[in-house]
């Protein structure tokens, strides 16, 4: 089945917002085996709208419409639908009514203009909205169906996940299997050299997919729906392993180092201390956007001034004076004080140039270093030379910081 994206919204077209519902679809299609061949962008212009559709009903057999569900004049997508397909509107009433429910659950009177949000073309099947006002909908018209789902995407990702995938699934006996593996701390060139050989393969195929520090090798594999995958997938998957060994972290789709670090402390019983210069609370802040970091993490320092790190961390004034805040030596100082006086399990820290300025011949912009303390161990401390811009040396720095932490874990677990 070959699908197209239409995205719809001036705000996407002018940059003003990411599309990440198309990325999300995009991923989540490719999963199902649905090639995906283009992905476009309208601004909220009837006319355009009607255009973009046509021609993209002329290329594929599954358009998805997101956006232009809302109240106001301007936003017609299910209008435009209606009359490619030649469809009339019509009310749909258990979805006017859960709109009224909708507002008087938060105490306030339904505007008239949210009525406009209940039309849906005729024949159309209605995807309820239980995140939102818009309901979704699926025509199904000479051989081509058009799913239209809302725009905010919390709305469209459990419109999707809930009934969207589900339709589609029926619509065809075999399915596609994937398995994501996660590797942290080897570049997406290395990976590729090491398992070079495996792209070869037809069943399964092999597929990377790269972000600042992590690459996720994608297994996919067709097979009948009643058919169990493991087979099929776990001999690459074990040789993969085998040559990545201990930088593959996880396996799974909703996955992330911090998520991977918060569940493995929670398991042990452990707790977690953070002291930061360079990623100024960028670290914490990826490890309370975890559900259930409070069972793990205790506090955090933005220690981003010289001063800063000697007062509130203890670092030595001979440290600073001789090896300087962005050192090994610093780097250890903070975590050792972050673990004494937080009195968790371990303590990271970290210390850098993020650039673009600020750099010497000895410590280059891009210099990092990560350390982890804890109660039993010698600290660890790593330097990294990294060539990137500032936002993505700050993360890298983050992640390298987690690793750190991860592979200690892995040596007493094993």
């Amino acid at each position: 089945m070959i699908c197209e994206i239409l995205s719809v919204g001036t705000e996407l077209l002018m940059g003003q917002i990411a599309n990440t519902d198309a990325q999300f679809l995009a991923r989540r299609l490719s999963m199902l085996g649905i090639t995906m061949h283009r992905q476009t962008t309208v601004g909220d212009n009837p006319g355009r709208v009607k255009e973009a559709l046509r021609e993209a009903l002329s290329r594929a057999d599954l358009v998805i419409t997101t956006g232009g569900l809302g109240p106001t004049e301007d936003d017609l997508t299910k209008e435009m639908v209606a009359e490619t397909f030649g469809l009339p509107m019509e009310v749909h009433g258990e979805s006017l009514e859960r709109i009224r429910a909708f507002f008087t659950s938060i105490g306030r009177e339904m505007a008239a203009n949210n009525a406009k949000q209940a039309m849906i073309p005729r024949g159309a099947r209605v995807m309820p909205n239980r995140k939102g006002t818009a309901p979704g909908c699926i025509i199904e018209a000479g051989g081509k169906i058009v799913a239209i789902l809302p725009g905010p995407p919390f709305e469209l990702i459990d419109m999707y996940e809930q009934q969207l995938e589900p339709y589609l699934l029926s619509l065809s006996d075999s399915v596609i299997a994937s398995r994501f593996l996660h590797i942290v701390g080897v570049g997406e060139s290395e990976v590729e050299t090491r398992l070079l050989d495996l792209f070869h393969s037809d069943s399964p195929t092999l597929a990377l997919y790269c972000n600042p520090g992590e690459v996720t090798a994608r297994l996919t594999v067709m097979c009948r729906r009643d058919e169990d995958p493991a087979p099929l997938l776990d001999p690459v998957d074990r040789e993969i392993r085998r040559r990545m060994g201990s930088a593959v972290y996880a396996e799974g789709i909703d996955v992330s180092l911090p998520k991977e670090i918060v569940r493995r402390l929670a398991e042990r019983g452990e707790t977690l201390a953070v002291a930061e210069s360079l990623t100024g609370g960028m670290l914490a802040s990826q490890i309370v956007d975890v559900p259930g970091a409070s069972r793990v993490f205790l506090e955090g320092c933005v220690s981003y001034a010289t001063e800063v790190k000697r007062r509130a961390l203890g670092v030595p004034q001979a440290v600073l004076d001789a090896d300087g805040p962005v050192s090994e030596a610093c780097a250890r100082a903070m975590a050792e004080g972050a673990l004494r006086i937080s009195g968790a399990s371990w303590a990271l820290a970290t210390t850098g140039l993020a650039g673009p300025g600020g750099g010497t011949p000895e410590t280059p912009v891009g210099t990092v270093f990560v350390a982890l303390a804890g109660s039993n161990m010698e600290t660890r401390v790593k330097r990294f030379q990294l060539r990137s811009d500032r936002p993505r040396v700050r993360a890298m720095s983050c992640l390298y910081a987690l690793n750190l932490l991860r592979l200690r874990l892995d040596e007493m677990e094993t």
